[in-house]
């Protein structure tokens, strides 16, 4: 029998092991019950190009767990991915259900530019 954090890492490995076959930028992205963090990696996975997350300064204001929030982290993150030069990615969501929070930061960064 597994957790659900156990199945939804398995899920996250399978995406993961693909977009590494395909070698290219990934926007990772992770959420707790108060937070949400947005990552930009190189195609090896070794560095990263951007990020940003809720407990950034300039989010810090008001709810930070909320889709609202998570559309900040979105065109926030999009914004430091461009000016690293980085314009095309793919969506790692972490195992996690396309759906609310993790929606809307996809959303706000193809908004700001993002193409996945």
């Amino acid at each position: 029998m597994s957790t659900k954090n156990e199945s939804r890492l398995r899920r996250a490995r399978r995406s993961r092991n693909r977009m590494r076959e395909q070698g290219v930028v990934r926007l990772s992205i992770h959420r707790t019950p108060q937070h949400i963090y947005a990552q930009v990696f190189a195609p090896a996975g070794d560095k990263v190009l951007a990020s940003a997350s809720t407990l950034d300064s300039t989010l810090r204001s008001g709810s930070t767990g909320n889709a609202e929030a998570a559309a900040a982290v979105g065109k926030l993150v999009a914004e430091r991915a461009k000016a690293a030069g980085v314009s095309k990615v793919a969506f790692d969501r972490s195992g996690f259900k396309y759906h609310g929070r993790v929606k809307a930061l996809a959303d706000a960064a193809r908004e700001s530019g993002l193409e996945f």
